[in-house]
């Protein structure tokens, strides 16, 4: 199942939202299933991106230009070569949901319920907002 994901951080300086084509093997039923699915696609992602070897990294003008635009110029390098515990992952994203840390849009309606039947179909927009705890105290 093809999906785009759209990933929001609020209190970012960035506002530019990139929509990222996503590949799931499976159609998922509840929203437990998405996030479960979104979180085994990225630890792939991750895994993929750990096994890369680049003898000489280079940037063209262009990469560049481009990470400039975003606020970072760097090689995407990873550093930490341990990989993911996939079930400790989606434990930790479906309580980071239950929490109230982020919430998931899709087609612009938001989606409550863990386990309420879902209805996707290809190419749907989802979308996840993440919320920024706010820390400090009144002078």
């Amino acid at each position: 199942m093809r999906l785009a994901v759209t990933v929001k951080s609020i209190g970012k300086r960035k506002n530019a939202l990139t929509r990222i084509p996503v590949e799931l093997s499976y159609q998922p039923r509840t929203l437990r299933e998405l996030i479960a699915a979104l979180v085994e696609w990225n630890v792939q992602g991750l895994r993929d991106k750990q096994q890369q070897l680049a003898l000489v990294p280079y940037l063209s003008e262009r990469e560049v230009q481009e990470r400039a635009d975003n606020g970072k110029v760097g090689f995407g390098a990873i550093y930490n070569d341990v990989v993911p515990d996939v079930t400790a992952a989606i434990e930790t994203a479906i309580r980071a949901f239950e929490d109230g840390l982020y919430r998931v849009f899709i087609c612009e309606e938001e989606v409550e319920a863990l386990d309420a039947p879902l209805s996707l179909n290809e190419d749907d927009d989802i979308v996840l907002i993440r919320f920024t705890m706010l820390a400090g105290s009144f002078w």
